[in-house]
């Protein structure tokens, strides 16, 4: 970035609030506060006529609300980098948020030294979510992840994985499959790296994890 300040709009419909985060970003040096907007539409409006670098924005505000008016903005002026500022700790609100094109999301509770990281971090292209949140979505996010990949396995590969879960052996499986038990263990090595795993123990871990450890008719 230049040296130029940080332009910060912010759109939030509780003025002393608003005031605060104004007040609080006043301190440092390398930001300046453009323009407040306490609506969704205002905001959508504030943004086009300014173009800051940074959009705070409120996800709960009369109208239209956050994420529709950051949806717009996204859409209309990619330049300005949106960051969510809420007291919703909702990993779903959070998932609309960064599908709406935020590229950060701090719960209200922030100190003025992390809020203003925030900014700075977002501002230089960036993306920031309050810690207290992040680690709960990185495990989401490789859940959804194990998820898909269980997902991507052959119905055979899932019925063999399955009997894994259950703790039967290779030859146990072939056995039960009418297969030789070589081919179970060709299917096995398939299974483990689509899954991304090392061994069948841990295999078998994400199956029960997924309900694919349950009895399985023959």
């Amino acid at each position: 970035m230049s040296d130029d300040p940080i332009h910060v709009l912010i759109a939030d419909d509780h003025p002393l609030f608003r005031e605060g985060v104004a007040q609080s970003l006043s301190y440092e040096a390398d930001i300046v506060v453009v323009g407040q907007a306490s609506t969704g539409e205002e905001a959508v409006e504030m943004a086009g006529e300014l173009l800051p670098d940074v959009l705070l924005l409120d996800i709960t505000m009369p109208g239209a609300g956050g994420l529709a008016a950051a949806a717009k903005i996204a859409s209309a002026w990619p330049v300005i980098r949106i960051i969510m500022l809420t007291v919703s700790e909702d990993q779903d609100d959070l998932l609309k948020a960064m599908k709406a094109g935020a590229r950060g999301y701090i719960l209200k509770g922030v100190s003025a030294k992390g809020l203003a990281t925030a900014v700075r971090t977002v501002a230089n292209g960036g993306a920031y979510i309050s810690p207290s949140l992040a680690g709960n979505i990185l495990f989401e996010m490789a859940h959804d992840e194990t998820e898909d990949a269980i997902n991507q396995l052959t119905e055979r590969e899932q019925e063999i994985l399955r009997l894994v879960a259950q703790g039967l052996t290779n030859r146990e499986i072939g056995e039960a499959l009418h297969l030789a038990e070589k081919t179970i263990k060709h299917y096995m090595t398939n299974v483990l790296q689509k899954l991304q795993v090392r061994s069948r123990v841990e295999a078998a871990l994400l199956a029960q994890k997924r309900g694919l450890g349950g009895e399985t008719s023959l």
